[in-house]
């Protein structure tokens, strides 16, 4: 009965906006009236993230979409290691719940989200058993509901999910290529004999390949199928011919990582081992289709560096083209890569090849506005990227509040000012009654 009366109090939360929506739990916590210290706030934050926790279990999705934005934007404002070493196997599985196909009839926005606050608890937890467990709890939900194509617009955030999942929990490099044909399955679908293939949106195509050039950039050994990777060039390849300008982006860094890994030169070294070199043999027949394609990708590469603009094109976007593709064709021609430093505080953040620029985008997009916040106190990334942040606030006693944060208590309509509204408001009318009875 106490559990069923909290989750009424936590969907009264999410289900408005209204002052009237904020209930007697919020009027229970109306001594935290001014939130000067890192504890008031991470106090009130944990009661937020409880409530939003019990909220989804509410019949109504919009409550529990609401309740998962709050539990992403408690991600993104502050490292929640407290309540994920609580309350981490009951918000894992009450998410999966949202993905697996038929569960709670949950909406394409609330699959999204769900995927999102996953990914999300991955990287809170970092490398552990935590994040085993949510890779092996999560790993075939998300493939099944990638494949049962029931609403495009849900599909990025499962594939972020699963890529990030993969990359934080995955043990090895079979964990990580069954990830990446996951992914390739989503654009390449293995059809049946009634089944009529579907083209793919743009929207939809570069999303895959970034996913799976992210998770391609973890790979350390690769396993040589000269076929498979034709294929993988040549579809890449295709793609840079595309008019969708985020698709020519995503299938150029594929290609230059591709490369940078060396493809081309291991199946050169397993020409230079085969004992039999003849113009027929199937090593030289591979690295002759490879440097083939390779040539063909750099003469695609110079044309898209200083491609003009065309009707509606977008300026900033072709100039992000056009430097993107110079970068390629310095790669390619002379062995340059790609060199980028980040501000993060006053710390400054360096990646200096294809795998550590993509792995960084990748994890700056998926993060969002809770990029700075990870980088500067998320361990595990630290580790990812050889970061050492100097520390923050030598005065313990000094607490910043991030933007979450701001709003979450500086807000008019957030949870603290609610609360302190209806304590005034009920001080106020206990005092006229105080007074009437005088």
């Amino acid at each position: 009965m106490g559990k069923r009366n909290s989750q009424r109090k936590s969907a009264a939360m999410f289900d408005s906006d209204d002052d009237s929506s904020v209930t007697s739990s919020s009027t229970a916590r109306s001594d935290l009236m001014s939130v000067s210290g890192a504890e008031d706030v991470q106090f009130v934050q944990d009661s937020l993230l409880d409530q939003a926790l019990d909220a989804l279990d509410e019949k109504r999705g919009s409550t529990r979409e609401k309740a998962l934005s709050s539990i992403i934007d408690a991600f993104n404002s502050n490292m929640q290691h407290e309540f994920v070493e609580k309350k981490f196997a009951t918000l894992l599985h009450q998410c999966l719940a949202s993905i697996k196909k038929g569960s709670k009839k949950a909406s394409a926005k609330e699959i999204a989200l769900a995927s999102h606050a996953i990914g999300c608890l991955a990287l809170t937890v970092g490398c552990g058993d935590n994040a085993r467990e949510i890779f092996e709890e999560s790993i075939r939900p998300l493939d099944e509901s990638l494949t049962s194509r029931i609403d495009v617009s849900k599909t990025p955030s499962l594939l972020e999910c699963l890529a990030i999942i993969t990359f934080v929990g995955g043990n090895d490099q079979e964990e990580t290529e069954r990830s990446m044909d996951i992914m390739w399955r989503v654009i390449n679908p293995k059809l049946g004999s009634n089944v009529v293939a579907v083209k793919p949106p743009a929207s939809l195509i570069a999303n895959v390949v970034s996913a799976w050039s992210f998770l391609l950039s973890t790979v350390s050994n690769l396993k040589l199928n000269s076929k498979n990777w034709q294929n993988s060039i040549s579809y890449l390849s295709s793609l840079l011919d595309k008019e969708d300008r985020s698709v020519r982006i995503a299938a150029g860094e594929a290609l230059a990582l591709i490369f940078e890994i060396g493809v081309i030169d291991k199946f050169s070294a397993e020409l230079d081992s085969a004992s039999d070199t003849t113009q027929g043999s199937k090593p030289l027949e591979s690295y002759i289709f490879l440097q083939g394609l390779k040539g063909k990708v750099i003469n695609q590469c110079k044309n898209l560096s200083t491609e003009a603009g065309g009707k509606g094109s977008a300026k900033k976007d072709l100039n992000s083209q056009r430097n993107l593709f110079r970068d390629i064709l310095d790669f390619f021609e002379y062995g340059y890569s790609p060199d980028i430093s980040m501000k993060i505080g006053g710390d400054s953040l360096q990646a200096s090849s294809w795998s550590e620029m993509m792995q960084l985008n990748f994890i700056k997009h998926f993060l969002g506005g809770g990029f700075i916040k990870h980088m500067q106190e998320n361990e595990f990334l630290h580790e990812v990227f050889g970061f050492s942040p100097k520390r923050k606030y030598l005065n313990t006693n000094e607490h910043r509040m991030s933007g979450g944060e701001k709003r979450m208590f500086k807000s008019p309509n957030s949870f603290l000012n609610k609360a302190r509204t209806q304590s005034l408001n009920k001080q106020r009318i206990l005092s006229e009654v105080g007074i009437l009875t005088i």
